[in-house]
């Protein structure tokens, strides 16, 4: 491995909890090994301004156990043109960084690899993003918080239904990716999810409810995604009201899924994604993202992780089917 190396860490992007813990991990992990660790605020706005300082052990105490990321992070329009890459890839030449680590989603990934194209820079990426889309990892970094933050509000959410007989349509974040709702909607006991892996029918999706109702069903929850086909929160209450009368709310949880003090899952994970990305850099690995894969640490090619789809197991969307049913499933008789 090569020791000796000049690392620039930063984050970029949406913030997800746990990525404090990843930005400790690789300045500690880096250290001990024998390289020089610096903290690019504000993401590539920051490289592209010089926003730049060495950082050492005791710059990262006690972040761990905190949401949001102590390097703050910020979308940069100038860095998408070839003028400010090259005057971002300038100013991290004038510390003497040769290697940069980016915690962030598949824009920042898109960032890193034309970087690397274009100018003569090693770079590893972390997976930091809550909705879990990202190809070549099982999780991403803040996935497990988001999902904890939303369930509790769901289950909040489902006394207040069952006290007043309402049927509640919660929106949650994600944009194209459903793994959030998915995962808060099982958790939640839903009576339905709408992710757009699996676009639903609006018809068969009223007389469902319609059926459970005059079934005597006095409340019912529906998670969705922020970017479900079939139409936002309120356009989906708009078409159920057509049909059925029922006292139907809408909730949409938005950036409050972003904050938060990281699980217990995420801080675990950010670590070891951290450790093994500066292990990376050290074996001269470049142009890759470090991932988690059946509890192995990987390596995917970074233009992967946005060409490639990130497979669901629609086995979870099938489960919650049948723990929500509200009959049993006739027999079939075996001759």
């Amino acid at each position: 491995m090569s020791q000796g190396k000049y690392i620039g860490v930063l984050t970029s992007g949406g913030d997800a909890p746990g990525m404090n813990a990843a930005i400790r991990a690789v300045v500690r992990t880096g250290i001990y090994h024998g390289n020089t660790l610096f903290g690019i605020n504000r993401g590539y706005q920051g490289m592209i301004e010089g926003d730049i300082e060495q950082l050492n052990r005791y710059s990262v105490s006690n972040i761990i156990k905190d949401g949001g990321t102590c390097l703050q992070t910020a979308r940069s329009s100038e860095f998408l043109t070839k003028e400010g890459r090259e005057k971002a890839f300038k100013n991290i030449k004038r510390f003497g960084i040769d290697s940069i680590i980016v915690i962030g989603g598949d824009g920042s990934f898109r960032g890193l690899h034309q970087l690397i194209q274009e100018f003569p820079i090693q770079g590893i990426g972390l997976p930091g993003t809550i909705d879990n889309d990202l190809y070549g990892t099982d999780f991403t970094i803040g996935f497990d918080t988001a999902v904890n933050t939303a369930l509790e509000a769901i289950d909040k959410i489902r006394d207040t239904a069952s006290s007043h007989s309402r049927l509640f349509i919660i929106e949650v974040m994600g944009r194209t990716s459903g793994y959030i709702a998915l995962y808060t909607g099982i958790g939640g006991g839903a009576e339905d999810i709408l992710i757009p892996e699996a676009p639903m029918d609006m018809q068969k999706l009223t007389a469902k409810l319609n059926a459970q109702h005059k079934a005597g069903k006095k409340s019912s929850i529906i998670v969705i995604t922020e970017g479900e086909a079939a139409g936002g929160a309120f356009e989906i209450k708009s078409n159920i009201e057509k049909v059925i009368e029922w006292d139907i709310k809408v909730s949409v949880l938005g950036h409050v899924q972003r904050g938060g003090d990281p699980s217990a899952f995420d801080r675990v994970l950010a670590s070891r994604l951290g450790y093994e990305s500066v292990l990376a850099v050290m074996n001269n690995e470049n142009d890759k993202m470090v991932g988690m894969a059946n509890n192995t640490a990987t390596l995917t090619p970074l233009e992967d992780t946005w060409t490639k789809k990130k497979d669901m197991d629609m086995t979870y969307l099938k489960m919650n089917e049948v723990l929500a049913a509200q009959q049993e499933k006739a027999l079939e008789v075996i001759a």
